[in-house]
């Protein structure tokens, strides 16, 4: 095993098991009952939901952007069925959301047409250096998307694991699923890219910009 992927792989392992970090939530819990998403959450805390909803949305909107992007590339390539699946369940996670969204009355973050540029062009621009690029971004991305579902998870245990019961399930689901990608991401050469760590890095900056501004916004 190379170095890169021990680091990976132990990367890939704490998010799987939550390494703490420390989320503050704030806001008066109400009772709020939700059937057309088959979910029912009582005394929830209102103004945390409404950003993990609002991000969470934001996200897999986001992803299926950069999907779309990586598709207009590399399609018609050998990598195009790959890509498709991937990109097939994230379409699952947004409508997940959207159902979510409009069952607990939670408004979108006012930045959904930045996301909307601003994602196709990170998948298509990573798709130009070849399928290589294309799993270098899916890597970063998933990694950053994975650790902040953990994040969320914690919260929301801490707060209350019966209140959140169905939410939790969502996360947890989505949040694996995030995973597999990022190992397919690997498992397709994502290394090879060129100037992966870089590359890496400055994808998982923009995530992090991304998540803070969706959540407030």
């Amino acid at each position: 095993m190379s170095g890169a992927r021990a680091i990976a792989a132990a990367s890939v392992w704490r998010l799987r098991n939550g390494a703490p970090r420390p989320f503050s939530a704030c806001g008066r819990g109400i009772v709020v009952r939700f059937h057309s998403s088959g979910m029912t959450l009582d005394n929830i805390n209102r103004a945390a939901v409404d950003r993990i909803i609002r991000v969470d949305h934001a996200g897999e909107y986001g992803a299926n952007r950069i999907y779309a992007g990586q598709m207009a590339v590399l399609g018609r390539s050998s990598v195009g069925p790959v890509i498709q699946k991937m990109w097939d369940q994230e379409k699952d996670h947004l409508k997940k959301f959207n159902e979510l969204m409009v069952a607990l009355r939670v408004r979108p973050t006012i930045l959904m047409p930045l996301w909307n540029v601003a994602g196709f062009a990170l998948g298509a621009g990573t798709a130009l250096l070849g399928k290589e690029g294309a799993m270098a971004c899916t890597v970063a991305v998933e990694e950053s998307i994975a650790h902040h579902y953990n994040n969320q998870i914690r919260m929301l245990m801490e707060e209350g694991p019966e209140k959140y019961e169905e939410l939790l399930q969502v996360i947890k689901k989505f949040r694996d699923e995030e995973l597999e990608h990022h190992d397919t991401g690997l498992d397709h050469d994502a290394e090879l890219a060129p100037a992966y760590a870089l590359l890496k890095r400055v994808i998982q900056a923009g995530c992090s910009a991304a998540i803070y501004l969706s959540e407030r916004f």
